[in-house]
């Protein structure tokens, strides 16, 4: 199963941001997406995923086949940790194993809210979830954000063992990581900006 990405165009509400991205992905290899705040890094990630639609050109792979980690953690601050990893458990039809906690230093805050966790915690815990997804594609939208340099080495373990059995891994980061990763600049694909319209028009505007 190979991530093949062709003539992708896309969009951030009806403006045009990334243009004809063509990539491919093989198991046990990781992307990094890179280029300056705004170029559409995470406009990128989110039409993989199905969290908006393209403006034409075609995913090899269909939406369920990736697991998508955001900007947001997606925790529920009532709950406590092993409850937030067992309802995202049930949500992907999986088990939640302990080694998950103890992969990301989860274990001793088990039973504790998330509405107290510090927020490298709530990082950590929102990664989490991604390792429950038995999914092949993980879709990492600047996971190291919030995280100090242990927790950083958490994440780079993780996604290791990921590809060492045949994952694959879309990261974008402005951050480097440790694991080997080929470097994609998105910025190469931007779109043509909007042709503005004629004097004539805006006189009938």
């Amino acid at each position: 199963m190979t991530l093949r990405v062709s003539a992708l165009n896309c969009m951030r509400g009806d403006l045009p941001v990334l243009s004809d991205v063509t990539f491919g992905v093989t198991p046990g290899q990781a992307l990094a997406l890179t280029g300056p705040n705004g170029v559409g890094k995470t406009t990128l990630l989110r039409t993989l995923v199905g969290l908006q639609p393209s403006d034409g050109g075609s995913i090899s792979l269909a939406a369920d086949q990736f697991a998508y980690c955001g900007h947001a953690n997606a925790v529920k601050s009532a709950l406590t940790v092993h409850e937030n990893l067992s309802f995202w458990a049930a949500v992907y039809g999986t088990e939640l194993r302990d080694s998950v906690l103890v992969s990301l230093n989860l274990a001793s805050l088990r039973d504790r809210l998330a509405a107290h966790l510090s927020s490298g915690q709530l990082r950590r815990l929102g990664l989490a979830r991604i390792a429950l997804s038995a999914r092949p594609v993980w879709a990492l939208d600047e996971p190291t954000v919030g995280l100090d340099d242990a927790s950083r080495g958490l994440l780079d373990a993780m996604i290791g063992d990921h590809l060492a059995k045949g994952g694959m891994a879309v990261i974008a980061t402005h951050a480097e990581i440790a694991v080997a990763a080929d470097v994609l600049d998105v910025s190469r694909f931007q779109a043509e900006p909007p042709r503005r319209m004629s004097e004539f028009d805006e006189a009938f505007v």
